[in-house]
């Protein structure tokens, strides 16, 4: 199967998942890596820095080891991060992929910060949780044209690591994102009848008015993200959401990886595969982010 076929055949029921991949495409290639933009960072606060992200270390790991050890005196790491991301713009495979998930009604999640999937046609931030918005963890917040009743049940844009106009939002270390599993597991587990688990319809739960809900009740379509070990709170998402299939098989929704180039290691198959993910795999990039999303009906 291809990522056309899936497109043309899933359309009613997938979410999108989004990564760094967009940004990267066609001229892009070389520009908008998180690897290059924390090396940045630590340029520019320590005298020692690496010039490549050093083996035995991941991406999370690397911020935190930036964070606790620089002594620039007064230093903000999430917001000069934010900085760097200040002119980004889009470019035609936003706006082609935007367009067909607002046609065919999909919701989009993106582990991006940056906001140039909203700004493909200056969608209006808006926020489910109102007088309880947070912007330390804005997950009822979304870009849409229009108020979303239901997450999973229309297209919007949700950020899961948070978004570049709230720099505290911003997820970059490991502890931000054991944050993040601690305050999900909150949503998920606990409240008594309020829990995802509780023996009732999946569309009443603590949860239900943020981008979780899109997590456990859509089909997924995983495009340009590495979901490596790097990747730790949306992994363990993916376990919660397995656990959570086991104990109601009725509920069980499918999900895709659709992937280009190099081959994935052998740890990412064996998660990917455990996890309930179908692993699809296109000849080039042109098959990922190119004319296909102009080509469905």
């Amino acid at each position: 199967m291809s990522l056309k076929d899936l497109l043309h055949r899933e359309a009613d029921s997938i979410a999108l998942i989004l990564g760094n991949g967009i940004n990267r495409y066609g001229n892009q290639l070389n520009l908008n890596s998180w690897d290059s933009m924390l090396l940045a960072l630590w340029q520019r606060h320590m005298q020692d820095a690496p010039l490549d992200i050093p083996l035995g270390i991941s991406l999370t790991e690397f911020y935190d080891a930036l964070d606790l050890t620089s002594q620039s005196p007064g230093k903000n790491l999430q917001n000069e991060f934010c900085e760097l991301m200040s002119g980004w713009q889009p470019q035609v495979q936003h706006r082609s992929i935007m367009a067909w998930a607002e046609a065919h009604s999909v919701p989009v999640l993106t582990t991006n910060f940056d906001e140039t999937l909203s700004q493909t046609q200056s969608f209006k931030l808006q926020h489910m949780d109102g007088t309880s918005f947070t912007d330390f963890y804005p997950w009822g917040s979304y870009f849409s044209n229009k108020t979303i009743q239901k997450p999973a049940n229309d297209f919007a844009v949700w950020h899961i690591n948070g978004i570049q106009r709230y720099s505290r939002s911003i997820r970059l270390g490991l502890s931000h994102y054991m944050g993040s599993v601690e305050r999900a597991r909150q949503l998920i587990h606990k409240g008594g009848e309020a829990s995802l688990y509780a023996n009732k319809a999946d569309s009443v739960w603590r949860g239900e008015q943020t981008w979780l809900q899109i997590i456990f009740t859509r089909d997924l379509l995983f495009l340009g993200l590495g979901l490596d070990s790097s990747e730790v709170f949306l992994r363990w998402l993916l376990i919660e959401r397995a656990k959570y299939f086991k104990r109601f098989p009725k509920r069980h929704k499918k999900a895709y990886y659709i992937y280009a180039g190099k081959e994935l290691s052998q740890g990412q198959l064996i998660f990917l595969k455990s996890v309930g993910v179908e692993i699809i795999k296109e000849r080039n990039y042109d098959l990922l982010y190119g004319n296909v999303w102009g080509a469905q009906s």
